[in-house]
């Protein structure tokens, strides 16, 4: 007696010591493997096996989602990463602009997981110091829209969300304008000549906290910028780090221009949300001179800070856990750190930038050198192949891309070829990039 529903299990069970060369191949020799070989859960552990995080929504339609689909396309994807050269990219002038860029932010078509799998022109809006905003097509370098003229604007981030892009100008005025059509939707004046933007929601509410420069952190809720709170950071210095937790629960607020002073973490609800009757929840970082920071991703508000130590020339990498403690009567913010080492970056370096990866890998830049660090301090990586100091690093699941002021674009792609210790490797260069961004997705 036949059992047909045994025989194709058995069949899948087999097929998951294959590889997906050879699983695409035995799917070609009859019905019953092929059907074997095409279910759907084979592809999805094959996927998950090789990749900690999966995310389908990037093939389109519903129509197009499948496990098979989605393991083939971010392979290739990853291939092309490896052996891109650059004459396999495109490269378009976005021109219009009179002035200085001081941002560019992606509008629609890019994902932050697998930006290559969207088949839509991507969009991105830039602002310059000519006090206009200006949405591209970059697919072909179509200019879509272009604002009215303002004065010289110094910042811009983006909601994705509610398609809301937010800019900064000369005269601390912000506004809000509409992705698709340009309209300004509203306005809100800090009279700081220096703004740091931090756009982020909470749940289904939309906030925007602004770094300004008498030392201040001012938060405003919804795209009209109603202001909800004020508190001060850093006394007269311009707050000039200013970044969101992961889990949306505190930003952390500070200043590169003073010694003295210690960034602090700031409780989101205390903002967004503040009480009449008590001060915003608020505890010092115990670091000095912090020179760059970055809350990890991967975890819900661990913080790694650059700092110096005694003197300018004695630069350390500190990582803080971030948690609030909560009881009946009162709550508290809790920082507890969990490494520190020293860094070997040259004393001159005046520019450095620190991202990260994931858990146990830091990424950081200082002039033109680059490293990858563990969370123990070992040194994974290192890199000095840019001729000029590295004005902005990019960093993904994927690869790394850097941005120099030689007006190149370096692309390095992370391996596990040593074992299970994860290492950066160079891969290629792009001339004609920016001098003062890097943005992985403008590469296609």
């Amino acid at each position: 007696m036949d059992h047909p529903h045994l025989i194709g299990d058995c069949l899948v069970h087999i097929f998951t010591f294959l590889s997906e060369e050879d699983l695409i191949r035995i799917s070609s020799v009859c019905k019953d493997w092929h059907e074997a070989a095409e279910t759907p859960w084979l592809w999805k552990r094959m996927c998950l096996q090789r990749w900690s995080f999966c995310n389908l929504a990037v093939l389109g339609e519903q129509v197009n989602r499948s496990w098979k689909r989605y393991f083939l396309r971010r392979c290739h994807l990853e291939l092309k990463m490896t052996k891109g050269r650059a004459g396999g990219y495109i490269c378009k002038s976005l021109r219009g602009h009179t002035g200085r860029v001081v941002g560019l932010v992606y509008l629609q078509g890019n994902s932050d997981q697998l930006p290559d799998l969207c088949s839509s022109g991507a969009t991105v809006c830039s602002a310059s110091s000519d006090g206009t905003v200006r949405a591209w097509n970059i697919q072909n370098g179509e200019l879509l829209w272009c604002s009215p003229v303002q004065s010289p604007l110094t910042g811009i981030v983006i909601d994705e969300q509610r398609e809301v892009v937010i800019t900064a100008d000369s005269t601390g005025l912000i506004k809000t304008w509409k992705c698709q059509t340009g309209q300004e939707v509203a306005s809100f004046s800090t009279a700081s000549q220096h703004c740091t933007l931090l756009q982020y929601n909470i749940k289904n509410d939309w906030f925007l906290s602004v770094g300004t420069s008498q030392g201040s952190v001012s938060t405003l809720a919804g795209s009209a910028l109603t202001k909800k709170s004020s508190i001060i950071v850093c006394d007269t210095f311009k707050v000039n780090v200013l970044i969101v937790s992961p889990d949306k629960k505190c930003i952390m607020a500070g200043t590169k221009d003073n010694d003295n002073i210690s960034p602090k973490v700031i409780s989101t609800e205390s903002l967004t949300s503040p009480s009449e009757d008590e001060d915003p929840l608020c505890q010092s970082v115990p670091v000095t001179k912090c020179q760059a920071a970055v809350f990890i991703h991967t975890q819900p508000a661990r913080l790694a800070i650059i700092h110096c130590k005694e003197s300018l020339n004695n630069k350390a990498l500190t990582v803080f856990d971030v948690s609030i403690k909560k009881a009946k009567y009162k709550s508290e913010i809790q920082v507890q750190q969990v490494e520190s080492f020293p860094l070997t970056l040259d004393s001159r370096a005046s520019h450095i930038l620190l991202e990260a990866k994931d858990s146990n890998c830091i990424v950081l830049a200082a002039d033109q050198q680059l490293w990858v660090y563990s969370l123990k301090g070992a040194v994974l990586a290192s890199f000095k192949e840019h001729t000029m100091p590295i004005s902005s690093i990019s960093v993904d699941r994927f690869r790394v891309v850097t941005a120099s002021q030689d007006l190149s674009l370096r692309v390095l792609t992370w391996s596990n070829k040593k074992g299970d210790r994860m290492t950066l490797e160079s891969q290629y260069h792009l001339l004609g990039g920016s001098h003062t961004m890097s943005r992985y997705s403008i590469i296609f």
